[in-house]
């Protein structure tokens, strides 16, 4: 599953960082461009501070709060996410394993009936998925606007 993320995570989180850099320096994005390894372990950095810091609200709910997880069930909920993450990144395609993981994590749940699972979690889970996209497209279209007035 490190692994997985580590295709993937670190990859979604250093492009734009990448793009920018080679605007900087070259004045425009290459259809296709080398990405500095600083910026892969800057990227790979980042992301274990961000676990060390904030992770475990996060692993305790999707852990523990979803539904019974036994040693079993964890794995096949690993498994099963380290499969599709490594499957999209394979393909380019950039997902979120967080929310692949949530849902691997139902699946286990709900291979147990429907009762397995706690609905009031899967709920807020969904409802900060629909809330973040466009919040995050709201602020980094601010901070454009903010960082233009400077540049």
């Amino acid at each position: 599953m490190a692994f997985a993320h580590g295709a993937n995570d670190v990859a979604n989180a250093v492009g734009p960082m990448a793009a920018t850099i080679q605007i900087f320096g070259q004045g425009y994005v290459a259809a296709k461009a080398a990405v500095p390894s600083w910026i892969l372990a800057l990227g790979g950095v980042g992301i274990v501070i961000g676990l060390a810091t904030y992770g475990y609200k996060v692993i305790e709910k999707v852990g523990k709060r979803i539904t019974e997880i036994t040693p079993t069930r964890g794995f096949s909920a690993e498994f099963g996410t380290a499969t599709t993450v490594l499957v999209c990144s394979t393909l380019g395609l950039p997902i979120s394993t967080t929310f692949v993981l949530v849902g691997a994590v139902m699946g286990v749940g709900l291979a147990r009936g429907f009762a397995a699972i706690d609905l009031g979690v899967i709920k807020r889970i969904f409802a900060s998925w629909v809330i973040t996209i466009p919040v995050s497209a709201v602020l980094a279209a601010v901070f454009f606007w903010i960082l233009g007035a400077f540049l």
